[in-house]
């Protein structure tokens, strides 16, 4: 079995999960499957910088680059911090948002 072949055949297998494992939907899932190996094989290739290697950064000669600047730790974003309980929900698709009724005003207290 060439490297396509195993390639589509876990393609067609992760496509399988996703929809829940129904049956009788080989012959999509296949195909399915084929048209992503041959887009992946299609794609250009991340160069080692891009694709965060350890051999980025080295020279021709095999030895590390000297830089003069130590490396930047990437900082975490603002609104990475944890939301309120009252932050919006995400609703699905076609479902309607519970509509909020207004609060009666307070009576005063009987005197």
């Amino acid at each position: 079995m060439s490297t396509d072949d195993k390639r589509i055949r876990e393609f067609a297998y992760q496509i399988w999960e996703s929809e829940g494992k129904p049956e009788g939907h080989e012959a999509r899932h296949w195909e399915m499957a084929r048209k992503l190996a041959e887009a992946e094989a299609l794609a250009p290739k991340k160069s080692p910088k891009a694709a965060g290697s350890k051999t980025a950064g080295k020279t021709a000669t095999g030895k590390a680059s000297e830089s003069k600047t130590p490396a930047a730790k990437p900082k975490a974003p603002a609104d990475a911090k944890a939301k309120p309980s009252s932050a919006a929900k995400v609703i699905p698709p076609g479902e309607k948002a519970a509509e909020k009724k207004p609060r009666a005003p307070r009576k005063p207290p009987a005197n």
